[in-house]
């Protein structure tokens, strides 16, 4: 049975300290879900290239990309969907582009409730 890849997609950093920040974001989910891994579209390791080839040589055949932006710019639109189409056709895998997270209404809620405890309120929901 094929096992199916979870790829947090976040934007890359030369700063190792911006990577820190999306890897925190991130680790919840790694634990929670088997087979996810964090990769990073340029300027930081592992690249989405070294996560598929990794995934493939583990046995894994299907990944979904879920991108850690907040909007779909040129990225999201152009870079990463040629990204995904190179590394289909060089390797046979299939691999689904999800919306950017920042797309997603659970993310405004979040935002939300992280203003309110900065605040100081409690929001009541």
């Amino acid at each position: 049975m094929t096992r199916h890849g979870i790829i947090l997609l976040a934007h890359g950093s030369s700063d190792k300290r911006w990577c820190d920040t999306f890897e925190a974001l991130a680790e919840p989910t790694i634990k929670a879900v088997d087979n996810s891994r964090i990769a990073y579209m340029e300027l930081a390791e592992p690249s989405l290239d070294t996560v598929v080839h990794e995934g493939i040589a583990n046995g894994t055949l299907e990944f979904t990309v879920v991108p850690l932006f907040l909007a779909a710019g040129r990225h999201l639109r152009k870079d990463v969907p040629a990204m995904i189409e190179a590394l289909e056709k060089s390797t046979g895998a299939s691999i689904r582009l999800c919306p950017p997270i920042g797309e997603n209404p659970l993310l405004g809620q979040a935002i939300k409730d992280v203003v309110a405890l900065q605040l100081g309120h409690n929001t009541g929901d």
